[in-house]
């Protein structure tokens, strides 16, 4: 499978209904497509925490997908369940990618430490939780696209990290 396979779920409540416009969705298919990225989906769900885990599990498990990347539930809201549902799916952490997009966009907004946003793995694909905000998908994802490629080739099995 050549390339990045990519999901893009915003959790929601406000634009699950409708409420609002999904911008931070939206800003993340145009990284991801600026990227290389073939985006397979795009879903909104609601912040409730067993949908989302049942979406993270149904496009893990698809085997087509090997990059799904949230956006929204991440902070300290009641509503806020992103990290939990990401947790009840992975079976690997990545920390080091969750890590590093708080320590680098600490240096932007001091709302970054209130990030609980996780990283893992689940059958071979690489799971990342990304703030609500489009300002917070730009800011984190500029981190952590530099690595993305040779992570998902890293997955795949190739031993030198190339995707072609």
């Amino acid at each position: 499978m050549p390339g990045i396979q990519a999901v893009v779920i915003t959790a929601s409540d406000a634009c699950s209904v409708g409420e609002r416009e999904d911008e931070s969705g939206a800003t993340l298919v145009q990284l991801l497509t600026e990227l290389g990225a073939e985006i397979v989906a795009k879903e909104i769900v609601n912040d409730d925490l067993e949908p989302l885990a049942g979406k993270l599990r149904a496009f893990a498990d698809r085997g087509e997908v090997n990059l799904i990347v949230t956006t929204g539930g991440t902070g300290l809201a009641p509503r806020d369940n992103t990290p939990e549902a990401t947790l009840a799916v992975i079976e690997r952490e990545a920390p080091g990618l969750a890590e590093a997009m708080r320590i680098e966009t600490l240096k932007q907004t001091p709302m970054a430490m209130i990030s609980r946003g996780v990283c893992g793995i689940r059958s071979g694909t690489l799971i990342i939780n990304l703030p609500g905000s489009p300002k917070g998908v730009r800011e984190s994802f500029a981190v952590i696209a530099p690595v993305l490629n040779h992570a998902i080739a890293l997955l795949a099995g190739s031993p030198g990290g190339n995707l072609h």
